[in-house]
């Protein structure tokens, strides 16, 4: 019995080496996507020799705010019809240009063990989005995590702020309380970036479960622009929640922009990961 145990843990990491996103099913997401899309544009963006899909939506204003990244939870796409659908295109109709992103994606069925090797995936991924806001000339960038997203968007953060990044929004995000100097407990310790922790009354247990160490671990990195606010009767996808989600998000992060004393240079960025380029 004990060889099998020891076989089984073996095996598993043996797995969590050799994990990387499942590019098959990227690719039929991003068909899927260009065939249906109505609001907002497909492009395909480029990080190292990967290539991957984005939707981008502009926004009618006069006036740009600046630029969201978004980033979807586990499994799924950048059209996702809740918590990213809502937040792509209703930020638009507040002065904001959106950029969903396809995240990383493990083979359908892989566990969570499979989404967390991949979390490396993320950076040259946020890197690129927040390349493309620098070179349409937004000045203030901001990037939004559902989820597995979220945790994704965390610990690329917590790695290194690129430079025009100005807040992040973390909806829902999963904490393991047993690893309190890792995952998201443990980025939250280094980031001193302004942090809006978005959470339903009714959401996950992982996420509920957690607040409090959240909290305590933001203030252990003295991150003044950390906040907790909970959405009473929202569970973890916001259902029949939209407008909700949207007014609470837009709210802070429009504080943010308008707050912020950014100077921006072109050429002057610090990205997580290496350099990456729109496709061509």
């Amino acid at each position: 019995m004990q060889r099998v145990l020891v076989f089984q843990i073996l095996w598993l990491l043996s797995c969590n080496l050799t994990v990387a996103s499942d590019l098959l099913r990227e690719q039929r997401y991003a068909q899927d996507i260009k065939d249906g899309l109505v609001v907002g544009k497909a492009l395909s963006l480029k990080a190292g020799d990967q290539e991957f899909l984005a939707i981008h939506g502009e926004s009618d204003n006069n006036k740009i705010k600046g630029g969201v990244i978004l980033l979807h939870g586990m499994g799924a796409n950048p059209a996702w019809s809740v918590v990213v659908q809502p937040l792509r295109m209703g930020l638009t109709e507040h002065g904001w240009e959106t950029l969903s992103l396809q995240m990383p994606v493990a083979p359908r069925g892989a566990g969570l063990w499979a989404y967390d090797a991949l979390i490396p995936e993320a950076a040259p991924r946020i890197a690129a989005a927040v390349q493309f806001f620098q070179q349409r000339k937004i000045e203030k960038i901001v990037i939004i995590g559902h989820s597995m997203g979220a945790r994704m968007g965390l610990e690329t953060l917590a790695a290194g702020v690129p430079n025009g990044v100005i807040a992040f929004v973390a909806v829902g995000i999963p904490t393991n309380a047993d690893e309190p100097d890792a995952g998201t407990l443990g980025a939250l310790k280094k980031l001193k970036l302004p942090v809006l922790d978005l959470y339903g009354s009714r959401d996950l247990p992982s996420v509920l479960g957690n607040v409090k160490s959240r909290k305590i671990a933001a203030r252990q990195a003295e991150n003044e622009g950390y906040r907790q606010v909970e959405i009473v009767g929202a569970d973890h996808y916001f259902r029949g929640m939209d407008e909700s989600l949207l007014a609470r998000v837009n709210a802070w992060i429009g504080r943010e922009a308008a707050e912020s004393k950014l100077v921006y240079e072109a050429g002057e960025e610090k990205e997580p990961a290496a350099p990456a380029q729109p496709a061509q």
